[in-house]
C-alpha cells in the first residue's frame, strides 16, 4: 500500500491509462479468486454426499421401494372425449313498453246462488228429501247446469223495519203485535235489529242476539202507541232504501221484516227507483206484513169520493208490499186478526231456516250489468213436473219461493 500511494504521488512523468488499469487488476485478482473458490465450495456438495442422498432407503418390512419409476400416461383419443353439454337456452323474457306498468291477468268465473223454499200450499210446511235431480233452473229461458246443492238450516240475520206514524192507532197496534210475534220465534244464535220510520227513520235497537233487548224496544213503542205521533207521513221508499244500504255492509244472507201499511207519501225515491234498488240487492230477502187489514175490511166500499180514493191508495200499497217480497224470494202476509200471527211467523221461520241452495255457472258469462230472470221448477225422475200426494194419495199443491232474478255484475273498464 505504501508503494501504491508513493506511486500515485510521483511528481514527474505521465503514466499511461493501460499501466494504471493493469496495476489495479493485479491487486484485485487474488481477492476475487479466493471469494469465488469459497462460494463454489459451499454451493456444490461432495460426490459422497450426493450418492448418499440419491440412494433409496430399503423398506423396513421388505416391501417395494418408494421409487416406482416413471408413470406412463396413455394418450387420449380425441374420439373418446365426451363433448360438454350445450348451454341451456335463455329464458324468454318480455319487456314492458317504456312507461307501461306491470299487469296481471285474473279471470273470474261468475257463479250464481239461488235459495229455493219448497212449502206445501195448505199447511205451509217445508218439503224435505228433495234431490238435485228434482230441480231445474232457467236463466232468461235457458236451462242451467246445477253444480252445487245443499239444504240450508242456519241462524238468521234480520232487520225489523216497522212503520210507526200518526196514521191511526189501529195501524200502530197491528205493527206492535206483528213485531212481538216475530220476536217470539227468535233463537239464541239469531242477530236482529229494529228500526222504525215515519217521515224519518229511527233506530230502536242495533243488531243483537239478545231478543229481550228487541222486546224492550217493542214495549217502549207500545207505551207511546196511544199518544199523538210526531208525523203522519210515511216515507217507506226512503226507509227501505236506507235499510238495504245498512244490510249491504253485512256478509251472508240477510232478511228484512217489513211491517207497514205500504203507503208512501213524501219519499225522495219514486216507485221505479226503489223497485230497481230491490232488484239489485244481493243476498237480501224481504218478508212484508201489512197493517190495518181489519180496518180496511170494515171500511172498504163505504162510498163517496174520499172513500174510493182511500181504497185505491191501500190497494196500491198492498200491491207494493207484495212486490217487494216477490222480487226477493220472500213472502207477503195480510193478517186481519191477531190469531193469524203465530202461523204467519212460523211460515217465515220455516222459509228462512229451511231452504235448498242451488249453485250454477251461467251459460251467459258476460258481465254486462243486465237483469237476468230466474225460473225454478221441480221434476220427477223422468223429467215431468213433480207431483206430490199425502198418505191417502190425495194430491198436494206446493209453492216455490225464490228470487225473481238477479243483476249481473258490471265489468270494470
Amino acid at each position: 500500500m505504501f508503494r501504491l500511494r508513493t506511486f500515485f504521488a510521483a511528481p514527474r512523468g505521465r503514466l499511461s491509462l493501460a499501466v494504471l488499469f493493469g496495476a489495479t487488476l493485479a491487486l484485485v485478482a487474488p481477492v476475487w479468486r479466493a471469494h469465488s473458490q469459497s462460494t463454489q465450495d459451499q454451493s456444490q456438495p461432495t460426490s459422497q454426499q450426493t450418492q448418499q442422498q440419491s440412494a433409496p432407503s430399503a423398506p423396513a418390512a421388505g416391501g417395494p421401494g418408494a421409487d416406482n419409476g416413471a408413470i406412463a400416461i396413455p394418450k387420449k383419443n380425441p374420439e373418446d372425449v365426451t363433448p360438454p353439454a350445450p348451454p341451456a337456452p335463455p329464458k324468454p323474457t318480455f319487456k314492458n313498453p317504456e312507461g307501461a306498468p306491470n299487469v296481471s291477468l285474473q279471470l273470474n268465473v261468475p257463479e250464481v246462488n239461488v235459495d229455493v223454499g219448497v212449502l206445501l200450499e195448505k199447511t205451509h210446511t217445508f218439503v224435505p228429501g228433495l234431490k238435485p235431480a228434482n230441480f231445474r233452473v232457467y236463466e232468461n229461458g235457458v236451462e242451467q247446469k246445477i253444480t252445487g246443492f245443499r239444504r240450508i238450516e242456519a241462524p238468521i240475520t234480520a232487520l225489523m223495519l216497522c212503520e210507526f206514524a200518526a196514521r191511526g192507532w189501529a195501524f200502530r197496534i197491528d205493527m206492535l203485535n206483528s213485531a212481538w210475534a216475530f220476536t217470539q220465534s227468535l233463537r239464541p244464535q239469531d242477530y236482529v235489529a229494529m228500526m222504525t220510520f215515519d217521515l224519518n227513520t229511527h233506530i230502536v235497537s242495533d243488531f243483537t242476539q239478545d231478543k229481550r233487548q228487541i222486546q224492550q224496544g217493542v214495549n217502549e213503542l207500545a207505551m207511546e202507541s196511544y199518544m199523538p205521533a210526531a208525523f203522519s207521513e210515511t216515507d217507506i221508499f226512503d226507509a227501505l232504501s236506507e235499510a238495504l244500504d245498512r244490510l249491504s255492509r253485512i256478509d251472508g244472507q240477510k232478511y228484512i221484516i217489513l211491517i207497514a201499511s205500504g203507503v208512501d207519501t213524501m219519499s225522495k225515491l219514486t216507485l221505479d227507483k226503489i223497485l230497481q234498488r230491490v232488484k239489485e240487492s244481493r243476498n237480501i230477502t224481504i218478508f212484508s206484513i201489512s197493517t190495518g187489514g181489519l180496518l180496511m175490511e170494515m171500511t172498504e166500499g163505504t162510498g163517496g169520493m174520499m172513500g174510493g180514493m182511500r181504497d185505491m191508495t191501500y190497494l196500491q200499497a198492498e200491491n207494493q208490499m207484495r212486490t217487494f217480497a216477490n222480487l226477493t224470494g220472500g213472502m207477503y202476509f195480510d193478517p186481519k186478526f191477531i190469531g193469524e200471527l203465530p202461523d204467519d211467523m212460523r211460515m217465515i221461520n220455516q222459509n228462512i231456516r229451511s231452504k235448498y241452495e242451488l249453485v250454477y255457472q251461467p251459460t251467459d258469462a258476460k258481465q254486462d250489468g243486465t237483469y237476468r230472470k230466474l225460473r225454478v221448477m221441480l221434476v220427477d225422475d223422468e223429467g215431468n213436473p213433480l207431483r206430490m200426494q199425502d198418505e191417502k194419495h190425495h194430491p198436494l199443491k206446493y209453492d216455490l219461493i225464490y228470487r225473481d232474478g238477479y243483476r249481473a255484475q258490471q265489468e270494470v273498464e
